[in-house]
């Protein structure tokens, strides 16, 4: 599409990319093994993109991977409101591991909640990861879990199993990107977490729709970063 418009003589292109794939890919952490989000951002530059528009990119670096302008959107005030509406009593914001705690200790100042952590490890390179302590006190008390992404929802899992056995009431989970691959939907279906919420950033249709699995729309977001680039008007300024 990106070429075709490039040879369509096109003044200037724009990606708007809201879930940026293979994100997670950003480093080699084994032996052989592609760094396939630094791949992908060469094939967008070098089909003719002039600038990219994403949301909640899995690590800020990625960024760097890219010789044109990118504009990194970020959903926190969308979730932020959300559970302001709610106003869940006596609410602890945990990150699900050390490298989404400050996301998450801005989600917890917006809603003036304490701060936890989840410390865990992941093993080998099969995605497995096993949690090694809660950082920060839950006890009694509404946890709210924080992360960019749901995938196949086997740490989504093991951090709501983690926070009740260290004594949460109940946990409420939210996320960016609903990738809900594989056996996510029946981990999220017989998990005892109360709520997931997540962003359209990914359609979430068909048996991916559950009652407690609640979608909130980005396009208002979208529109506005859009406006703003062909206007030439500041998009870091929306976030101010």
């Amino acid at each position: 599409m990106i070429d075709a418009f490039r040879r369509a003589s096109a003044g200037r292109i724009s990606a708007v990319i809201p879930y940026y794939g293979y994100g997670r890919t950003d480093k080699k952490d084994q032996p052989r093994v592609p760094i396939t989000a630094r791949l992908i951002a060469d094939l967008i530059t070098t089909a003719g993109a002039n600038r990219l528009l994403t949301m909640d990119l899995h690590a800020p670096q990625i960024q760097g991977f890219f010789t044109i302008p990118v504009d990194e959107l970020t959903t926190l005030s969308i979730l932020n409101q959300y559970f302001k509406e709610k106003a869940l009593d006596n609410l602890v914001v945990v990150a699900t591991d050390i490298g989404i705690s400050k996301r998450a200790r801005d989600m917890a100042a917006n809603l003036g909640a304490p701060l936890a952590i989840i410390e865990k490890r992941r093993l080998g390179n099969t995605g497995a990861t096993e949690t090694l302590n809660v950082i920060g006190e839950v006890q009694g008390m509404r946890a709210l879990t924080v992360d960019d992404e749901i995938d196949t929802a086997a740490s989504l899992v093991g951090a709501v199993n983690t926070l009740l056995e260290y004594g949460a009431s109940e946990v409420y989970a939210c996320c960016t990107h609903p990738v809900f691959s594989g056996p996510a939907i029946q981990r999220i279906a017989s998990c005892p977490v109360k709520e997931v919420v997540v962003t359209d950033t990914i359609p979430v249709i068909g048996n991916k729709k559950l009652d407690k699995i609640t979608v909130l729309p980005i396009a208002p977001l979208l529109g506005e970063a859009i406006h703003r680039i062909h206007t030439g008007l500041s998009v870091g300024a929306m976030f101010e």
